[in-house]
């Protein structure tokens, strides 16, 4: 079973509701002969949609939603976040960096006006009010620097080979393994706290010996993050300042 959290558009009927965190959301149920599991989607407006496999059973889905109203309560927290959260960036914004809280600051260096962010920095073309696009190049070309050699360097004390390392964007995902031993991050990780950073890859590196999630996967990476439920914790609170 698989649960999403995403947006799209709303259904014009419902099948029921659900109670999670306070809130009534509808449920719609669809059935798709081509789905082999029951997936759940918790949409923009609040609707739970779950997808349910050709022989599933409606009781069964119904079940499932229930078993993850505490997930629902927590991806619409998010969403509400999300929507709250300023689009733009002003100089004085602060933003997370490793960690980190830094407010956004322009400077100049030899005439050259200069984004900052601690003790990171880029050149500007011109001022602009708007400094997020230029705050998450910054991010970004920091994370295309370090996460890569972070990744090797923990593959080699796992004792496990890895094909390639990407940095990408992802809405959705912190990260992801691949079955041929590539591994792709979000460059978002370059905002969290080292230790938390560590346990990202951590856990994509241990779907190199169990792809899934199973209490054995769970099991790996206890034994190689012991402290992986806190840095869970810092995850989750912090998720939506991220932007995720």
């Amino acid at each position: 079973m698989l649960f999403q959290f995403g947006a799209s558009a709303p259904e014009t009927s419902a099948d029921g509701c659900v109670a999670a965190g306070g809130r009534s959301h509808p449920v719609v149920l669809r059935r798709n002969p081509r789905a082999r599991q029951y997936v759940l989607r918790l949409r923009g407006d609040g609707t739970v949609a779950v997808t349910l496999p050709a022989r599933g059973s409606k009781a069964e889905a119904w079940r499932f939603v229930q078993s993850r109203e505490a997930w629902i309560a927590r991806q619409w927290e998010k969403l509400q976040a999300r929507l709250v959260a300023p689009r733009h960036w002003p100089a004085g914004t602060e933003i997370l960096l490793r960690g980190l809280p830094h407010a956004l600051t322009l400077d100049q260096e030899a005439g050259v006006p200069l984004l900052r962010i601690g003790p990171e920095s880029i050149r500007l073309c011109q001022v602009v009010s708007d400094l997020r696009p230029l705050a998450e190049a910054l991010l970004r070309r920091l994370a295309e620097h370090e996460l890569p050699p972070r990744v090797q360097e923990l593959a080699a004390r796992e004792s496990l080979t890895i094909r390639s390392v990407t940095v990408r964007g992802q809405s959705s995902r912190w990260g992801s393994c691949s079955t041929a031993g590539r591994i792709s991050l979000n460059w978002r990780l370059i905002q969290m706290p080292a230790a938390v950073r560590d346990y990202i890859i951590l856990h994509e590196l241990m779907h190199l010996r169990e792809m899934n999630h199973s209490p054995r996967f769970w099991g790996l990476v206890e034994s190689a993050c012991p402290e992986w439920r806190q840095h869970e914790h810092w995850i989750k609170a912090n998720a939506a300042r991220l932007g995720m």
